[in-house]
Formats: C-alpha cells, sequence, structure tokens
C-alpha cells in the first residue's frame, strides 16, 4: 500500500523532473550568467525565510505572557530548523543567516542587490509584501513565486505552510549545477567562493538534516487526517509550479543579457 509520502512524490514527480532537467543550468557558462540568476534566486532564498517564520509562529508560543503551544516533539523541530536558518556559520565563523550569507555571495560576485535592498526598505517603512515587490521593480517571475509563497502562508495552515517548506524548498538544485559552480569558481577565482560555500552549506544542513526533520514535521501536522495530506500534496505541486515559473525567468533574462552582450 502507497504511503502518504510515496503520494506525494509521485504527484510532485513530473514537475520536480522538469526542475531538475531545467534548460537553466545548461545556459550558465560564465559569473555574467551566475549573477542574473542570484538576481531572480535571491528572492526564493528570502521568502522561504518567511515561510520558515510562519511556521515557528503556528507551532511554537511567539508571544509573551508565554503559553505551550503544541506538542514539544514538533516544537523542537522547527525550532532547530530555525536555529540553523537564522544563525548558521558563514565561511569565516561568524553567525549568519542564509539569507544574509546569499547577499554576501551576491556583492562578492558584482550581482545587483539593489532590487532587494528596495524591497527590504519598502517593507521596514510598511508597506505590503505585495507594493514593496512592485515599489522595488522586482522582476514579474520572481513577484509571482514570492506572491504564492505568502498566499501559502495567509492560509494559516501548519499543515501546508510544512508540504511547501518540504517538497517545495528542499533539495531542488541538481548535482550538475553544484558541479558547474565549482569549475567556476576554479576558473575564477576570488569571484565565486562565498556562492560555493552557500551552496556546500545548503547541501550539508538544509539538503540532508534539515529535509528529515521537514519530513517529521509534515506527517505530525497532517496526521491521519486525508484532507490535509491531500491539501499538502495540491500544494506542494503548485509550489514546483512556482518554481518553475522562477527558473523560467531567470533562463528568459540570462538569453537576454546574452543577446544584448553579443548585438
Amino acid at each position: 500500500m502507497e504511503t502518504e509520502f510515496e503520494k506525494i512524490r509521485t504527484a510532485i514527480e513530473p514537475y520536480r523532473r522538469r526542475i531538475m532537467e531545467h534548460p537553466l543550468y545548461m545556459a550558465i557558462g560564465d559569473p555574467a550568467d551566475i549573477k542574473t540568476f542570484t538576481q531572480f534566486h535571491v528572492f526564493a532564498v528570502w521568502d522561504f525565510m518567511s515561510l520558515l517564520k510562519a511556521l515557528q509562529n503556528n507551532l511554537t508560543c511567539t508571544r509573551v505572557p508565554w503559553v505551550p503551544v503544541g506538542d514539544a516533539d514538533t516544537r523542537f523541530l522547527i525550532n532547530e530548523i530555525v536555529v540553523g536558518e537564522e544563525s548558521d556559520v558563514d565561511e569565516n565563523g561568524k553567525r549568519c543567516s542564509h539569507f544574509e550569507m546569499y547577499l554576501r555571495a551576491m556583492e562578492q560576485c558584482g550581482a545587483d542587490t539593489s532590487h532587494m535592498q528596495h524591497l527590504l526598505s519598502g517593507l521596514q517603512k510598511g508597506l505590503s509584501v505585495q507594493e514593496a515587490l512592485k515599489a522595488a521593480a522586482v522582476p514579474e517571475e520572481a513577484q509571482s513565486f514570492v506572491n504564492f509563497t505568502f498566499a501559502a502562508i495567509a492560509q494559516n495552515k501548519p499543515h501546508i505552510l510544512a508540504a511547501v517548506f518540504t517538497f517545495g524548498r528542499e533539495d531542488l538544485i541538481p548535482g550538475m549545477f553544484y558541479a558547474l559552480v565549482n569549475e567556476l569558481n576554479q576558473r575564477f577565482p576570488g569571484m565565486l567562493s562565498a556562492f560555493k560555500y552557500y551552496l556546500d552549506r545548503h547541501i550539508e544542513v538544509d539538503g540532508d538534516h534539515h529535509s528529515h526533520l521537514a519530513l517529521e514535521m509534515t506527517a505530525r501536522l497532517c496526521g491521519n487526517d486525508p484532507q490535509k495530506w491531500q491539501e499538502a500534496a495540491d500544494m506542494a505541486v503548485e509550489s514546483l509550479k512556482a518554481r518553475l515559473g522562477l527558473w523560467d525567468g531567470a533562463l528568459r533574462a540570462i538569453h537576454a543579457y546574452k543577446t544584448v552582450d553579443m548585438g
């Protein structure tokens, strides 16, 4: 008998395969292409943190006065993931969130971080996410991706958040991309070492330990409720469709850049 996780994996497999085999990876041939890629991917790195904190807000008590929320095992799972994502160790041994680590990698290779910085500034001034995205002139595909994430957050259903987190975020960059970055880092020393370190941490922390914790958390939140498992599967599929849209946008931007550069 097929387990609930196997049903979800069957449902997402066609979309997962399209992500793993996306032509975006083969289009990346030099640091300029990496810059363009990061200028799209950074929004997925950023809104991942909001997805994570939404889970923490739902599964633990983040208000005062404190009262116990949920079961201690689920609290432990999400809190351990938060610690790793929000206060990891960078390549210099200093505490740093994965998002801040990514921004530093972008700065090292000369990628444009202005759209992300304007987004953060708009949010700090009180703009809504949608307003801040538009004011920062974030690429349309990145706006769509972020809007999907925040629409999922707005449903305020922990099992849906866990499904998007578990199946839409972990282990979605194939080994060929890591190999490509390693090669480019050797060919262009001093430009991509921070990005390579970020990817290494992604493999070591997100793709292994955290993925197991996320699976356990999803199982606990769905429990024996068939409707919750179906909703989790549906949102897992939608999250991968959103990722494909983001990757399509990055690929178009790389092709556009190359066309202008050749012209």
